[in-house]
């Protein structure tokens, strides 16, 4: 909601055309607001500083973007120290960061409903240009977020660069990433996902992985979360960590969940403790609705209970047409019990089972919105954004046991083949696709029916870079396990066992990505390195160094 703050048009126009601002946005101010709750607050005051939790935007358009925050005075308190009422929060645009110029302005409600989170839709701004943010209450004033609109689509554009990052356990070590990434000149941020973890280490004072043991970095404050203020305890924490915070403020994300949102390795209204679906929906639903309190999301993707739309498309002027899929909601649930073999990953045999029909990992929609998109796509690029790998590639076990991973598109090979089809058929050699999950770098080549039965490798498809985590795993192992599975892998490129993100260079011919690694996130302050870079040359699928 907003209220237009009283502004001749003269003036208004004046103060657009200084400083760059299209006319259009004064559709960003509506003439009317609807009437505010009659249980408001009028005149709200705070003990300790309400945005804690910092500020955010995302969902970026040529117009505008959805900017973010949170009222939390007490992040750690149950109630996080908010009335149980709601109250207004104002909000404010300019084009310089010290605001002497204020472009657009109004007010938002923080209700108690959405745990006094603040999600505004800014409108009617000039395209393709950073622009600055904040919010204020009480005489409180937020931290200042940078933002950016997209380019026009269609617009010839010559760049964009983006950052690729995601699974971050606070337990596992810092947020180091989060710090660079802020540091780095992208235009937006994907976040595949894993932004919480549920998970409860239950008083561990190290971790295991691998056979070796970490001390652990830091706690969860908490219990594994199952109801919305279970999971808004989880979040508060999480929000606090200032790396965190510093790249929510420099760059818009777009953000998409994986599993540990909600629960470990979930698939549809399954979960791995065979709880029954009718009962697990409702832990979904709480996790949903602490996820959209908690991103820069626009209301088109508010949860009407368990359900949620996350597939969406942006489109970068004429240079990439991004795809952010869900792999979550609408799977088919993981095939039977994997073993679970050394190194943590649940291996199983190929079986013909993986390539039954009837199994999907986007659902019958989501595919055909995204084989529309892709067969009706101009741009020099497409992006296809998601959650797990895409790439085939085997592992090995206890013994050298060899196995494939359930929990992503191996074990939906019919899915991953109509995929691939389709962009075979649809957009030969523009298509680059970035994931994580792993907790690993990966990039290589995306080979269709590659280890198929009775198959041999093959065409190349496609190009996958995935991001390895942001702290989950501690420090790893670096290049232990590499020889064996580059030889394993004959499409895999790369991998290492090291915290960092991919960071993406798009130019009109060449898509570049460096594997960018932390040596440690025990302890702050680690330093970042290039582990590998490469590039995919526009019209020939896969891989190269460079």
């Amino acid at each position: 909601m907003t209220r237009m703050p009283f502004l001749d048009r003269r003036t208004l126009m004046a103060m657009m055309a200084k400083s760059g601002i299209g006319a259009g946005a004064l559709t960003a101010w509506p003439l009317l607001a609807a009437p505010w709750p009659r249980n408001i607050v009028a005149d709200p005051r705070f003990t300790d500083y309400p945005f804690a939790l910092g500020v955010a935007s995302g969902e970026p358009a040529p117009d505008g973007f959805v900017i973010w925050t949170r009222l939390c005075p007490r992040p750690a308190e149950q109630h996080y120290g908010m009335p149980r009422a709601p109250m207004v929060v104002n909000w404010e645009v300019a084009a310089e960061e010290s605001f002497s110029v204020i472009l657009a302005k109004g007010e938002a409600l923080a209700s108690p409903e959405l745990g006094h989170s603040v999600h505004v839709e800014v409108g009617g701004l000039s395209p393709d240009r950073v622009w600055f943010y904040r919010f204020r209450i009480a005489g409180q004033v937020s931290p200042v977020g940078r933002s950016r609109t997209m380019p026009l689509p269609g617009v010839r554009l010559e760049r964009l660069r983006f950052a690729v990052a995601g699974c971050q356990h606070y337990e596992h070590g810092h947020f180091t990433a989060w710090k660079h990434i802020a540091q780095e000149p992208v235009d937006f941020v994907f976040h595949y996902g894993d932004y919480i973890y549920e998970t409860n280490e239950k008083g561990a004072q190290t971790l295991t992985i691998q056979g070796h043991d970490f001390p652990r970095a830091r706690r969860h404050n908490n219990d594994e979360p199952y109801s919305l203020d279970d999971y808004r305890q989880r979040y508060a924490q999480y929000k606090t960590d200032p790396d965190l915070q510093a790249a929510h403020h420099a760059a818009p994300f777009w953000v998409s969940f994986d599993d540990h949102e909600v629960d470990n390795d979930w698939a549809d209204r399954w979960d791995q403790d065979d709880t029954p679906p009718e009962v697990f929906l409702y832990r979904r639903a709480a996790a949903f609705q602490a996820y959209y309190e908690h991103m820069p999301l626009r209301r088109s993707s508010m949860p009407d209970g368990s359900r949620m739309k996350m597939h969406r498309n942006a489109r970068y002027g004429d240079l990439v047409n991004a795809f952010v899929l869900d792999t979550r909601q609408f799977r088919s649930d993981q095939i039977g019990e994997a073993e679970k073999l050394q190194g943590g990953e649940k291996l199983a045999p190929m079986t013909p089972a993986a390539y039954d029909p009837a199994r999907t990992m986007m659902g019958d929609a989501q595919e055909k919105w995204l084989f529309d998109g892709l067969a009706d796509s101009t741009a020099r690029w497409n992006l296809i954004a998601h959650q797990v790998m895409l790439m085939h590639l085997v592992g090995r076990g206890k013994g050298g046991a060899k196995g494939y991973n359930m929990d992503r598109w191996s074990g939906y090979m019919h899915s991953r083949r109509r995929l691939l089809s389709h962009i075979d058929k649809a957009c030969p050699g523009n298509v680059v696709t970035v994931s994580g999950d792993a907790h690993r770098h990966y990039a290589g080549d995306v080979l269709q029916d590659e280890g198929a039965p009775g198959s041999k490798a093959g065409k190349i498809i496609t190009s996958e870079f995935l991001g390895t985590s942001v702290s989950s795993g501690d420090d790893g192992m670096g290049e232990l396990n590499t020889p064996q599975q580059l030889a394993d892998n004959p499409a895999l490129k790369a991998t290492i066992d090291r915290r960092g993100y991919v960071l993406c260079d798009v130019g009109r011919e060449v898509w570049h990505a460096d594997l960018k690694v932390i040596d440690k996130v025990s302890a702050p302050g680690g330093k970042l390195s290039t582990y590998a870079s490469f590039a995919v040359e526009r019209g020939d699928p896969g891989v190269k160094k460079g």
